[in-house]
């Protein structure tokens, strides 16, 4: 969504849109891709979420209105060992 770049289901990062901790509107992460509603995938980076949303693109694919805001899912990258790369059994 943010770089545009093609990748694999797995490569990606799922989000949606909901109501972050402050109450307001935001974009969240939903790495386990079981969240209701419509969802958006992008690369787990920061750079691909700069990317994002500087194009505005959240609110067009999640068919959400402006004002969401992407400090959640901005937390949840920045976070080390977040827990979205796959496991090898």
């Amino acid at each position: 969504m943010g770089c545009r770049e093609r990748a694999t289901k797995r490569e990606l990062l799922r989000v949606v849109a909901g109501t972050g901790p402050d109450g307001r509107p935001a974009v969240l992460p939903d790495p386990d891709g079981t969240a209701p509603g419509r969802g958006a995938h992008l690369h787990p980076t920061t750079a691909c979420l700069e990317l994002a949303v500087r194009r505005r693109a959240f609110s067009r694919a999640l068919r959400a209105g402006e004002g969401l805001s992407s400090a959640p899912l901005a937390q949840h990258l920045s976070q080390p060992g977040d827990g979205h790369q796959p496991t090898e059994a």
